[in-house]
């Protein structure tokens, strides 16, 4: 499979039409795994998130391992690089050099506590932290490009399946 490598703005084609968050959804070919790479970085960059929801349990949400899963499912990005999407998903190599990062960083902490650890295995690891700002800097690099402010509060999955089904 080759994936099409483009500039910043290549796939800025034609008029803009409805959108998600802020994001126009002809924006980028591959819009709806844009969604879900960016719930699960909003979700996983978040502190007061981790505290106020994942860790009282609110289901709206999913968790720790449900957000890895939105991060890698459709993308692969377990197995091999952002870069790859550069055109398709990511707008440019730093984008993707961000979710790399952030997706090591994770995926690392998730192999060592395992995907059903408790919230707190996660959020006690002494690499949390470093995963948690590797995935705070690629959430904000991604939603300021879709012209989203990166500091509201994460949308419920119910919301992001609207969000994404929408054409």
């Amino acid at each position: 499979m080759t994936f099409a490598q483009g500039s910043k703005n290549s796939s800025r084609r034609g008029g803009r039409s409805s959108t998600m968050g802020g994001m126009p959804l002809n924006d980028m070919p591959w819009w709806r795994w844009r969604g879900n790479v960016r719930s699960a970085l909003h979700m996983l960059s978040d502190p007061v998130f981790h505290e106020d929801t994942w860790l009282t349990g609110d289901e709206a949400y999913g968790d720790v391992t449900d957000a890895v899963y939105r991060l890698v499912e459709d993308t692969w990005l377990d197995s091999w690089s952002a870069e790859k999407y550069v055109g398709t998903i990511f707008r440019d190599s730093q984008e993707a050099t961000l979710v790399d990062l952030a997706v090591l960083r994770v995926l690392r902490i998730l192999h060592q506590v395992g995907p059903d650890a408790p919230v707190s295995a996660y959020l006690e690891h002494h690499a949390w932290p470093e995963a948690v700002r590797a995935a705070r800097e690629a959430h904000v690099r991604l939603a300021e490009a879709d012209g989203d402010d990166p500091d509201v509060r994460p949308t419920s999955l119910d919301v992001l399946r609207i969000l994404t089904r929408a054409v």
